[in-house]
């Protein structure tokens, strides 16, 4: 362990990149803020989608990370442990973005902007049927109180898992000392991953986007939500493994570890694709006014475009380069997919958002650009400085040996 790096410093090219990011994300919120926030009713919607939208898919890409320890610790997967450092500073951002996206949705819900999430209007929901029929489910009490305890939940059960993988660093473990420690991890994964089956894998997609459209329901939105999210997650963990590789850290980190990252980065975006599909062909088969609704303006309107660019970056460029098994050790190969994985559902994101808000006109631009440089600036900024905070690797975790010789 003496001869490996140990101990992450951040360059002074990443402070700065951080930063400048970071500057360009607050001065586009400022110029979005005067010349749209404060503008009409429909640049004022703008605006604010433009928001929520960045800030539930970078909180959601982040908790991404917590979900793949807490299910390889469940899978008592120890191959990840040599690179687990990197998912662990990720997921640290979920209490920043979660306070940035609390805010939003609670300025929505709160200010009663209708024009967002319709079901706010008391007399739009006394005179229509649907409506009526989701109240107990789509009002502001359930809204708020669910989005608190997504957040706070995901926040509390992700730093457990970070407080009991520090322990690693303290001091050798014999037999029984490993086996208790290994359990605690199991019990406080199963917990997160409960949690986050019953938000992300089911309420809070709802809640957040899919209640834009209020007559519109999908039984897949969810799943659909967590494979984007998850598979972007991956894509920003190979992301930050290939940099720490390239500067030298992370020397028991190998192609093995890469390819089974890759792998993941490929399997989901075939699962992403499936629900793509199945929940297209369904809804267009049934061919239900409520149901195809969603879909008209995105297949046959402004949004046509993207909707279908969605299916080229997220599917037939990962299945096409990412299936050999070569592509999934290459970090060229893997650099570029990662970054335009993260890009596609991005837009992925933009579309089921904006898409409801903005139906006649595709909206994006500069703003969306610059929000998104935000989220980037203060990812680079943050997951550094929890790099640096403790050892790359939990050098005396248990299963640190299985995954030092990990071979697929």
């Amino acid at each position: 362990m003496a001869s490996i790096r140990a101990q992450f410093e951040i360059p002074g090219k990443m402070k700065t990149w951080s930063i400048a990011l970071i500057a360009i994300g607050l001065l586009s919120f400022i110029i979005g803020l005067v010349t749209k926030g404060m503008g009409n009713e429909h640049e004022k919607v703008e605006f604010i989608g433009t928001l929520m939208y960045n800030s539930i898919f970078f909180m959601l890409v982040c908790n991404a990370s917590m979900f793949f320890i807490c299910a390889t610790t469940l899978a008592l997967g120890g191959w990840q442990m040599v690179f687990r450092r990197i998912p662990e500073a990720i997921s640290t951002l979920v209490p920043i973005f979660g306070v940035i996206s609390l805010v939003i949705l609670l300025y929505v819900v709160l200010t009663g902007n209708h024009h967002i999430y319709h079901w706010l209007d008391k007399e739009a929901v006394s005179g229509d049927v649907i409506l009526n029929g989701k109240k107990g489910f789509l009002n502001p009490t359930f809204y708020i109180t669910w989005t608190i305890l997504a957040i706070g939940g995901w926040s509390l059960l992700g730093a457990r898992m970070r407080k009991l993988s520090s322990e690693a660093d303290e001091r050798a473990m014999n037999g029984e000392e490993g086996q208790r420690f290994i359990w605690r991890n199991t019990v406080s994964a199963a917990l997160f991953i409960v949690w986050f089956a019953l938000t992300v894998g089911s309420t809070i997609p709802w809640l957040w986007m899919m209640s834009i459209d209020a007559h519109w329901y999908s039984t897949m939105y969810s799943w659909y939500t967590f494979a984007s999210s998850f598979v972007s997650g991956m894509s920003l963990v190979a992301l930050f493994v290939i940099y720490m590789k390239n500067k030298g850290y992370l020397e028991y980190t190998n192609q093995e570890h890469l390819h089974d990252i890759g792998k993941f980065m490929f399997a989901f975006s075939i699962f992403w694709t499936y629900l793509w599909f199945s929940q297209y062909m369904l809804i267009w088969y049934a061919n239900i006014p409520e149901e195809t609704i969603y879909y008209k303006h995105r297949v046959q309107g402004a949004y046509k475009g993207i909707f279908f660019l969605n299916l080229i970056i997220n599917f037939i460029c990962p299945i096409l380069i990412l299936m050999k098994r070569g592509a999934k050790r290459n970090y060229t190969l893997i650099t570029f997919m990662a970054v335009l994985i993260i890009f596609g559902h991005w837009v992925d994101f933009y579309q089921m958002v904006m898409g409801s808000l903005s139906k006649e006109h595709v909206t994006l631009g500069w703003l969306d650009f610059g929000i998104a440089a935000f989220f980037v600036g203060m990812i680079i900024f943050f997951v550094g400085r929890a790099l640096a905070s403790k050892p790359l690797v939990a050098k005396y975790h248990p299963f640190l040996k299985e995954s030092i010789i990990h071979h697929t």
